[in-house]
């Protein structure tokens, strides 16, 4: 049976009343996929990333522009660099952000994600920042949650704000002169079937109008050669060399060992001698000046080795820092919709 809220709880339909939801203009109140967003989306998320970066850069590093907001992260899975800079995201913009920590709360003791869901709400939670094993979890949320609900990764399915992490990334380095990636290759080589972060790359990178070249392992990639058929501009990829030639930029996705039935590589030696990304590899067979991407975590030595990770081509820890204006770039979208994100005016130099 499903353990229900009791005891404290009872109370708590008063404690939701003076935790009113936070007025909002946002025509998407959730950000569970980026499939459902336009060019035109991205474009103002992606101009409202800029604004975030300006006020990370002001003498304060914050506003009070959601400041009465509550923000609860809920992970059911590990995580650092999503988690962290989600809670960073929040509190630069003036939320009050509580983390809930899944193995000692009350999960443990049988408690349904909808149960949670609800129980966040009578607690005053705004905003719930949700990472689930389970395809679709964030969807079941949303449909309870009278918030907003922001997809941190949803199993194999979708990482909306990894995927816009990326196209800012990539827009900054080796973006056209229009403001696309019209012109531009991107690979992207490893382990397809687990991935959440090649599915939302998939609907940003086509949108802004980059080639998109898959490939790994064929047990890896399962599903995408008919994906890839249907997708203009996405190509499934029967070697590294076939991949990596000509690209702009290559990224490398983690073999996700925790999610491997053990059939599907013979060996992580016999992966890198196949897959691994090394200089050699993208010297010999991709552009001048080819980009390295990974979204993390990495396994060094198997599907990208440490001289290509911490070397010149590499924008990975770029990666890591641009989640922080991405997200708060979603979460204001998600609360104000269109309304612009305003920077601190730049300080008056003294006279």
């Amino acid at each position: 049976c499903r353990e229900r809220g009791g005891g404290e709880g009872e109370g708590l339909s008063a404690e939701r009343r003076r935790t009113p939801m936070p007025p909002t203009a946002a025509p998407h109140r959730h950000l569970l996929d980026v499939a459902g967003l336009s060019w035109s989306d991205l474009k103002l998320l992606l101009g409202t990333t800029e604004a975030a970066r300006r006020i990370l850069g002001s003498p304060t590093g914050r506003v009070d522009a959601l400041k009465g907001v509550n923000v609860t992260t809920l992970f059911y899975e590990a995580s650092t660099r999503t988690r962290i800079s989600f809670e960073n995201a929040a509190k630069a913009l003036g939320t009050n952000v509580n983390s809930v920590a899944v193995a000692s709360s009350s999960v443990g003791k049988g408690e349904s994600l909808v149960d949670t869901v609800k129980t966040l709400r009578a607690l005053g939670s705004n905003v719930i920042v949700l990472r689930h094993e389970r395809a679709g979890a964030p969807w079941l949320a949303a449909r309870v949650f009278d918030g907003s609900v922001l997809n941190a990764g949803d199993g194999w399915h979708a990482h909306p704000t990894q995927a816009l992490l990326d196209l800012s990334v990539l827009l900054r380095n080796i973006g056209a002169k229009d403001g696309t990636l019209k012109g531009r290759r991107v690979a992207i080589i490893g382990d397809l079937l687990h991935s959440r972060v090649v599915r939302s790359n998939l609907h940003t990178l086509r949108a802004a109008g980059a080639e998109v070249r898959l490939a790994g392992p064929a047990e890896l990639t399962r599903g995408f050669a008919e994906a890839a058929e249907r997708s203009g501009g996405v190509t499934l990829c029967a070697s590294l060399a076939e991949a990596l030639e000509g690209a702009d930029a290559v990224m490398a996705l983690r073999i996700q060992r925790e999610r491997l039935d053990g059939g599907e590589v013979s060996s992580f030696e016999a992966y890198r001698e196949a897959w691994g990304l090394t200089e050699e590899r993208i010297a010999a067979h991709a552009a001048r000046g080819c980009v390295v991407l990974h979204p993390g975590p990495m396994n060094e030595g198997v599907e990208i080795d440490p001289d290509v990770a911490d070397g010149p081509r590499s924008l990975i820890l770029e990666q890591v820092a641009e989640g922080i204006p991405v997200r708060m770039a979603a979460l204001w979208r998600t609360l104000r919709g269109d309304a612009p994100l305003n920077a601190p005016a730049p300080a008056k130099a003294n006279s």
